[in-house]
C-alpha cells in the first residue's frame, strides 16, 4: 500500500527531519549529503538512500518474490529480520543493526506491518511476527487505529497496513480492539470515509485524515489502501481476494456505489465489506475519469500519473473481484511502464507491480514485454530459485541452483555507514515512495 508511504511518508517528515536535522547541521559536506553514494547493505534491495523506506522496500520486495515462487537470499532475508527491535517493532532504517535500539529509535508502525506481512508469508518467523503483532497492539490508539509513528494520530494509510499484518499474522482485525474504548482497527478505517453528505462524486472516497475543523477530503491514495483494507487483505492477496486467490476467482462485476437514502442518509451500520465496495466504485470512477490511472494525491504535486497508488488501486480492485475495472488499469501501466522511472530499478515499485499483476490476473514476467520479476530479482541479492519461466529463460531452476551458490552463506553484518545530509532533504521534500505506496517509495 504505496502503502500509502507517500501520504504517511509526509505525516511524519516532521518528526524525522526533527531527529535528523542535528546530524545534518554537524557536516554539511558533500560526502554527507549522499548516503545513497556509499556501500549498502548486500543484502539490502535498491541503491537509493533507504532512511525513509528502507524496511518498507525489502519487504514489499521479499512479499512479491514470494507470491510468484521466487525464494530470496538467505542475506536477504537476514536483512530485513536484523532491522527488527527487541521490542518487537521496526523503524524505517537503522544503519548499524548491531546496536541496540533505543529511546531514541523512531519506531515506524507502517513499516513494522510491512515487515509483518513479508515475514509472515516467507515462513518460519513465528516469533518475530508475534513480537511485531504484540507491539502493534501495545501502540494501538483508543479509536482503534494507528498512525505512522505510536502516539501520532490515526491515519487511513497507516491503519489499513495494520490490517493487512494482522491478516498475515493469523489475528482477526475485527477483534483486535483498542485497550481503552475497545474500538476495533475497522472502526478507525471506516471514520475516515466520505458518506452522503459529501459532494456525490467524493462519496466513498477515503481521507487521509480529518483537518483540523474534522473535516474529510478525498484521497485516492488513502482510498486505495483502504479499500483493500476494509476487506481484510494484505498486499499479497490474489484475485478475489485470499480465496479467489485460490480458485483464479471469477468477475464480480462493478462495485455497488454508496447507497444515499432520503431520511436516513445511507450512512448508518456499514459493514467494511460495504465500505470497501463503496470505495471501490469510486476508485472505478476516479480511473475511468482518468484514463485508467490516478492521479498524484502528493499535496502541491503537478497533475500526473500517480503509477504507485494505481498498482494499489489494481490490486484493491481485484481483490474485491471487480477484475474487468482492475484489467483496464493495469492495461494502462503495462502501456506506460516506461514512463515510471522507480519500475526500472527501484524494488518497491517492481514489487508493486509484481502483485498488482499477481492480483488482476495478469503475467509478471511478460508485462507488456518486461519481465517485471527479473528486474525485481536484479535489485537485491541473487534469489536462492526461481520458477521455470520467471526469470524470461528456460532453466529457472538451474539458474536458481547458481544464485544459491553466489549467495554464500546467506548472512553477515549489513555494511555500515552513516545517514547523514540527504535524510533531511528527503524528509522535508517528500518521504519517499511509497508506497505507497509508499513510503510508498514511488
Amino acid at each position: 500500500m504505496s502503502l500509502r508511504r507517500t501520504a504517511a511518508a509526509l505525516a511524519a517528515s516532521t518528526v524525522l527531519c526533527a531527529a535528523a536535522a542535528p546530524v545534518a547541521a554537524a557536516d554539511e559536506s558533500p560526502s554527507a549529503q549522499a548516503p545513497a553514494q556509499r556501500d549498502l547493505p548486500s543484502g539490502l534491495y535498491g541503491k537509493d538512500d533507504p532512511q525513509y523506506d528502507g524496511v518498507w522496500r525489502q519487504s514489499t520486495a521479499l512479499l512479491a518474490q514470494d507470491a510468484v515462487g521466487v525464494k530470496p537470499a538467505s542475506k536477504a532475508v537476514a536483512w530485513l529480520t536484523g532491522q527488527q527491535c527487541e521490542d518487537g517493532s521496526f523503524a524505517s532504517y537503522r544503519p548499524d543493526p548491531t546496536e541496540a535500539c533505543t529511546a531514541e529509535t523512531v519506531a515506524d508502525v507502517n513499516a513494522t506491518a510491512a515487515a509483518v506481512q513479508a515475514l509472515a508469508a516467507l515462513g518460519g518467523h513465528g516469533e518475530r511476527v508475534e513480537r511485531a503483532v504484540e507491539w502493534l497492539r501495545l501502540v494501538q490508539n483508543d479509536d482503534g487505529g494507528w498512525g505512522f509513528n505510536p502516539g501520532s494520530p490515526s491515519d487511513a494509510n497507516s491503519v489499513s497496513v495494520v490490517i493487512g499484518a494482522l491478516d498475515a499474522a493469523g489475528e482477526d482485525p475485527a477483534k483486535t480492539l483498542s485497550a481503552k474504548g475497545e474500538k476495533s482497527p475497522y472502526d478507525s478505517l471506516l471514520g475516515f470515509q466520505l458518506g452522503c453528505d459529501a459532494e456525490k462524486d467524493e462519496r466513498g472516497a477515503f481521507a487521509y485524515q480529518p483537518d483540523e475543523k474534522g473535516r474529510l477530503a478525498a484521497n485516492d491514495d488513502a482510498t486505495a489502501a483502504a479499500v483493500l483494507a476494509a476487506r481484510g487483505e494484505g498486499l499479497a492477496t490474489g484475485p478475489g481476494g485470499e480465496e479467489g486467490g485460490k480458485s483464479g476467482g471469477e468477475d464480480r462485476g462493478a462495485a455497488k456505489a454508496l447507497e444515499c437514502g432520503e431520511d436516513d442518509g445511507g450512512d448508518g451500520g456499514r459493514t467494511p465489506a460495504e465500505a470497501a465496495e463503496a470505495g471501490a466504485a469510486y476508485l472505478t470512477r476516479v480511473l475511468e475519469a482518468g484514463g485508467g490511472h490516478l492521479k498524484s494525491a502528493m499535496p502541491g504535486a503537478e497533475e500526473q500519473p500517480d503509477y504507485g497508488n494505481t498498482a494499489d488501486a489494481v490490486i484493491a480492485l481485484a481483490a474485491g473481484g471487480h477484475r474487468d475495472a482492475a484489467a483496464k488499469s493495469l492495461n494502462w501501466l503495462e502501456k506506460n511502464l516506461g514512463s515510471w522511472d522507480k519500475a526500472t530499478t527501484g524494488p518497491a515499485a517492481l514489487g508493486q507491480l509484481v502483485l498488482a499483476a499477481r492480483a488482476a490476473g495478469g503475467d509478471p514476467a511478460d508485462f507488456g514485454g518486461v519481465n517485471l520479476v527479473e528486474r525485481l530479482n536484479a535489485t537485491g541479492p541473487a534469489p536462492v530459485s526461481v520458477p521455470s519461466g520467471a526469470d524470461g529463460g528456460e532453466n529457472g531452476e538451474d539458474d536458481g541452483s547458481r544464485n544459491a551458490a553466489e549467495d554464500g552463506d546467506g548472512g553477515g553484518s549489513p555494511a555500515m555507514w552513516s545517514l547523514i545530509g540527504a535524510g533531511l532533504a528527503a524528509g522535508a521534500g517528500v518521504g519517499f515512495l511509497l508506497s505507497n505506496r509508499r513510503r510508498r517509495a514511488q
